[in-house]
């Protein structure tokens, strides 16, 4: 028997972190035996981003997946990741949710779940643990890692002990951001064994290079298990490649027992799916490397470096990684894992942007200020809480005690909707996304149309359909990389059309399209900005003149633009509406965070400029507003 047990998470956080979770499940399936006759202790399938980028971005049903993959792989045991309270969303949902939802991963497939809470407060473990254990699941509670003056070796050991307390049956160091050091972990491993009585796992990101070593003390410490990842989809912001260590651990009183050449074979697979695929290596860079400062996990970094790209400031990463750990000291220093690193990453990001930092404030993070995320580990700034804040109130109960139950109110929105359970599930975590995606899965597929036509002559498929979001998509890449094209050279204007999507491009001017425009980013970093003197702003295909008395809102960052606050509820706001300084008028989600968009203006709306559910850019005019005497 193997000493040490391996938990492979190619399948998940492997691909999560170097792949943005792009993984499909025909990718899977090819290695899944292979896989599972390896030997590995559990392999890391489900949970964490898999399930909303399933939806959101590769047309899959996340529920099928794991039921797909339970078949494939019979001897090994499944794992997931869940984020206590938030599930696998970004945001706490009720306990009824939970306990439905854990009961269902575990009747599809999930033998093991390892849960955790970003901010290590128990309050919100309790529900996920409990559900879990009702459910039959082995529950392996996570300590979350990072450093900071709070975050001591007491605060580590108190934190499992009340794990262990609420009925974990594992014990798991998650270090997100691949901060811990290896004689750290040693000690930190032989405590936690001393003290608490439970297997402990480690789980570590290559991302500093320290995770190799990190492994090997943990292991002479008397960690259980340790998480790896098939080579090619190893290193950099990944976990350490598992050939690597089997090799290391071969011949020792630590041996894993996995056979290299197995592994090998999986790892051809991945490498000729990764060369397929057109991604790239786990590296590790100089902006990687500054982690021990910042303390960004990679999966953030790259979800950085998208953000800042799409809004043509990439050229500010390093401002925005000098302001992170700034955001993160007010904020009480929360360990950076979802939600709480898009929180403050997100933060970061609108201080750096704005010019003026809390100049605007998510929704996600004035919840936050509120305590709806738990208690931070250390209070927060009070200044910055009490700008966050303003009339808003503060509390310190358990977050989800504040939630009404969701599910029988669930039942009622997707009804005619939602066929299974699992369908109310995908709505009840996401609303706008799993409407759109079950609607477009229960389409039924486009029939060819019959036409008189000459003998021989290939056949007409007749579309009648819209452009669809993912064609969308496509156009407006392709948009983005003929804008840069003609910026580089002597032409002055293009039209063309494609996908049923007519676009016309002028070099200084904008872009206007039938299916919505993008106009072209603006100079200023401001969300909105007053006119100096009569001007035209042209977007949605029409002119509208602003001047001295109208304020334009702009939107600060790239992202899907969301009129109601739900699916069937009413809009924020409407033509015609009178509008307060500091009113919500729409919700731009990106970064996976819902942020709100405030009037920085009191007046009267007199231009809507962005459907809902409609991509935005960076600076795209979104509402005009006329300011009130």
């Amino acid at each position: 028997m193997p000493v040490i047990g391996i938990t492979d998470t190619t399948l998940r956080d492997a691909h999560q972190s170097l792949w943005a979770t792009r993984m499909r499940t025909e990718d899977m399936l090819p290695a899944a035996e292979m896989m599972d006759s390896i030997g590995f202790h559990s392999m890391e399938v489900w949970g964490g981003a898999t399930f909303d980028v399933c939806l959101r971005f590769l047309g899959e049903d996340p529920w099928e997946r794991l039921r797909t993959l339970k078949k494939h792989i019979k001897k090994t045991p499944l794992q997931m990741l869940l984020r206590g309270q938030s599930l696998v969303g970004y945001h706490h949902y009720p306990d009824d949710v939970v306990y439905s939802f854990v009961q269902r991963s575990v009747e599809n497939g999930i033998d093991i779940i390892r849960v955790f809470d970003a901010l290590n407060d128990i309050r919100n473990l309790e529900s996920s643990i409990a559900a879990g254990k009702k459910a039959g699941a082995h529950i392996q509670a996570a300590v979350v890692y990072t450093v900071s003056p709070v975050h001591t070796t007491d605060h580590y050991l108190k934190t499992a002990l009340d794990l262990a307390d609420l009925g974990a049956d594992s014990i798991c160091i998650k270090d997100m951001a691949g901060l811990l050091a290896p004689y750290a972990a040693y000690d930190l491993v032989r405590l936690l064994k001393e003290k608490v009585g439970l297997p402990v796992q480690l789980h570590s990101h290559y991302i500093g290079g320290l995770a190799l070593g990190t492994y090997l003390k943990a292991v002479e410490a008397g960690a259980d298990v340790i998480d790896t990842a098939s080579v090619p989809l190893a290193f950099g912001a990944s976990q350490p490649p598992v050939e690597t260590v089997a090799r290391a651990l071969k011949n020792t009183p630590y041996d894993t027992g996995l056979s290299l050449g197995a592994l090998f074979e999986v790892a051809r697979y991945f490498e000729k799916l990764r060369l397929d695929r057109g991604q790239k290596r786990g590296v590790t860079r100089i902006n990687d490397m500054r982690v021990f400062e910042h303390q960004v996990p990679g999966g953030m970094i790259s979800n950085l470096i998208t953000q800042l790209e799409e809004q043509n400031a990439l050229h500010r990463l390093t401002e925005v990684l000098d302001e992170i750990p700034k955001v993160r000291e007010e904020f009480g220093y929360p360990p950076l894992v979802t939600p709480t690193s898009q929180i403050v990453g997100t933060q970061a990001v609108l201080n750096v942007l704005s010019g003026k930092r809390y100049k605007m404030v998510p929704g996600e993070v004035r919840s936050y200020a509120q305590g709806l995320y738990g208690m931070p580990p250390a209070p927060m700034d009070p200044v910055i809480q009490a700008g966050i804040l303003g009339d808003r109130k503060k509390y310190t109960c358990r977050p989800a005690d504040l939630l009404e139950p969701r599910m029988e109110k669930v039942r009622e929105e997707a009804r005619g909707l939602a066929a299974t359970e699992e369908d109310l599930l995908l709505y009840a975590l996401f609303p706008q996304i799993a409407r759109r995606f079950i609607e477009k899965r229960n389409q039924p597929a486009v029939q060819s149309t019959a036409e008189e036509k000459p003998a021989g002559a290939p056949a007409v498929r007749m579309v009648k359909n819209p452009v669809t979001e993912e064609e969308m998509e496509m156009n407006l890449q392709e948009i983005k990389e003929l804008v840069q094209l003609i910026k580089n050279s002597d032409i002055q204007e293009l039209a063309l059309e494609n996908n049923g999507m007519k676009v016309a491009i002028r070099k200084g001017g904008s872009i206007n399209s039938e299916a919505g425009n993008a106009p072209e980013k603006q100079n200023s970093d401001m969300a909105g900005e007053k006119s100096s003197a009569p001007s035209v702003e042209k977007t949605a295909n029409k002119e509208v003149e602003t001047g001295e008395d109208h304020y334009v809102i702009k939107a600060p960052m790239v992202g899907a633009l969301y009129s109601a606050p739900a699916p069937d509820a009413p809009p924020f706001v409407n033509i015609g509406d009178t509008v307060a300084r500091g009113q919500t008028l729409c919700i731009i989600e990106a970064m996976k965070l819902m942020n709100e968009i405030e009037s920085e203006v009191s007046g009267r709306v007199t231009e809507v400029l962005a459907e809902n559910g409609s991509p935005v850019e960076y600076g795209q005019p979104l509402f005009i507003i006329k300011i009130a005497n």
